[in-house]
């Protein structure tokens, strides 16, 4: 039987969701030629699961870059300000975007209406190729190239593949990467509501013992929940019938947005720690939940991502210019150091805030509550918090 003639690019990226996708406009716009491997279907795609994302001031920068920024504000909520509070407190911390500057923190935005703007740049990219349906059935890690084989026998192979397939990454376990993690118990709810009162752009997080319980702003005075609790609560919750669950809903959201009903169904994500030991192997590259999946409560989770691509297409690009082999290991080790003590501090940092605020003993909470007022009462402290809720 004649082997199947390989179909040859420069950077190879298995994963066509939000990471796949962002990463394929952005190489792309960089006159790189791409190929795009997504199992899944394009209808799947635009089927809602109910969550939303939160894209950060440095995220919006490496979209704008990528060519995709202007096809997702129409349909994203700027966010210019966010409040936090502790459980049963009074008191809040308020940041404000003015006091850094004229910029939002950030926008919220529906996860099919992103996906969507992207495929809608990509489609004006002819240096990019979006395969749909690619059942992968082996990859050869070589020192020469990398070579991905899919189940109706087609080849790929390109200077470097990425791995952006999520959590389960088939990509990283063909590699023998290992992770290290472990499960929250908490399950997160998301849905989204309908407010008789402007939100204002606010964005809300209120620490509870069971999680925190977020209020995000959208457009079409509209709000997206993600309400943590503990597993078995969460399920109760989901149970519920739908006038009983808006009337918690309500409660929790308390009246600064009025009377609130609930727009579309409600949907449940067990929440894990997942980090990768390594970003990197032979021709291979890990982004976004492939290297790291963390905790959502400081909504972090997708712009540690767009990190990931940020600095990895700075290094191709630059390599590209050069003339250089894209999956060279100097290229591959300098883009792990550039990401991987940030994406660890994340880690640290998220799994720190949940043990530290889902607890209601007395001492803990006295010194969360003191936490807050210094970051409030410090100015220059203050600035650092929010600057890091814009992506740095």
């Amino acid at each position: 039987m004649r082997r199947a003639v390989p179909f040859l690019t420069d950077v190879i990226i298995v994963g066509g969701g939000h990471s796949g996708l962002t990463l394929a406009a952005a190489l792309g716009t960089a006159g790189i030629n791409v190929v795009c491997l997504e199992r899944g279907s394009p209808k799947a795609k635009k089927i809602s699961d109910g969550r939303t994302i939160a894209l950060s001031y440095r995220s919006m920068k490496l979209l704008q870059q990528a060519g995709v920024a202007d096809l997702i504000k129409p349909n994203a909520c700027p966010i210019l300000d966010i409040r936090v509070a502790d459980q049963d407190s009074a008191s809040f911390l308020d940041f404000d975007h003015r006091e850094v500057g004229d910029d939002p923190f950030g926008w919220i935005t529906e996860n099919i209406l992103f996906q969507a703007a992207l495929e809608k740049r990509i489609a004006k990219l002819k240096n990019v190729t979006i395969v749909a349906g690619a059942a992968i059935k082996d990859i050869d890690y070589n020192t020469a190239s990398a070579r991905v084989i899919l189940e109706d026998d087609r080849i790929f192979e390109a200077d470097l593949l990425v791995g952006a397939d999520g959590r389960k990454s088939f990509c990283r376990e063909q590699a023998g990467i290992a992770t290290y993690g472990w499960d929250y118990h908490q399950t997160a709810i998301v849905c989204t509501i309908k407010h008789s009162l402007p939100h204002n752009n606010v964005a809300v997080e209120h620490f509870q013992p069971g999680g925190p319980f977020a209020t995000l702003p959208m457009t079409g005075q509209r709000s997206s929940i993600v309400w943590t609790e503990k597993t078995a609560a969460a399920e109760a919750l989901m149970k519920m019938g739908i006038e009983e669950f808006t009337s918690l809903l309500q409660e929790k959201v308390e009246d600064y947005l009025g009377d609130i009903s609930l727009i579309g169904g409600r949907f449940s994500y067990p929440l894990q720690l997942q980090h990768a030991l390594f970003y990197h192997a032979t021709r291979l590259a890990l982004v976004g939940d492939a290297a790291h999946g963390i905790h959502p409560i400081a909504g972090q989770g997708l712009n540690l991502g767009m990190g990931d691509i940020a600095v990895l297409v700075e290094e191709l690009t630059r390599a590209s210019h050069l003339g250089l082999d894209l999956g060279s290991p100097v290229i591959l080790k300098r883009f792990e150091k550039r990401r991987k003590l940030d994406n660890g501090n994340m880690v640290l940092a998220t799994d720190l805030l949940d043990r530290l605020f889902s607890t209601a003993a007395p001492p803990v909470q006295a010194a969360r509550r003191f936490g807050l007022g210094m970051v409030s009462a410090l100015p220059p402290l203050k600035r650092f918090f929010m600057r890091t809720a814009m992506g740095g």
